[in-house]
């Protein structure tokens, strides 16, 4: 998972993940993001292969930083957009929406197109809630 966020509060995901694939860097980019203190949006068109497989140390390792990070991402990360031209794929992937929310704490919104994410990001950001004053 590779994070470009020159478009910060557009933060662009890929995660296609090749051999030899450094996690630490990829935790580091995120909280990277979560250390702005400033709500994002991310984006991606890029999905892990159907056969990318996890190890159980990664998947232990992904959850106790999500752990550990749970009140940043669900007060920072106001949703994950994925970009599907496929119309039935963009079907399948809404059952899965419903898991994505429940780990990670913000929504899984599926897009057809790159300007249709983008789009979508922008009017997230614009009607979230402001912040409460003292």
């Amino acid at each position: 998972m590779l994070m470009n966020n020159s478009e910060f509060p557009l933060v662009w995901m890929n995660l296609t993940q090749g051999s030899g694939h450094d996690h630490q860097k990829e935790f580091d980019e995120f909280e990277a993001n979560l250390g702005r203190g400033e709500p994002f949006v991310l984006l991606t068109d890029t999905v892990p292969a159907e056969d990318h497989e996890h190890s159980p140390e990664e998947k232990k390792r992904k959850v106790l930083w999500m752990k550990k990070h749970k009140a940043e991402l669900r007060r920072l990360v106001l949703a994950t957009i994925l970009v599907e031209p496929n119309s039935a794929k963009r079907l399948g992937f809404k059952a899965f929406a419903a898991l994505f929310a429940k780990f990670w704490g913000y929504p899984l919104l599926l897009a057809a197109s790159r300007e249709q994410a983008v789009e979508m990001a922008k009017e997230i950001l614009q009607n979230r809630p402001k912040p409460r004053t003292a």
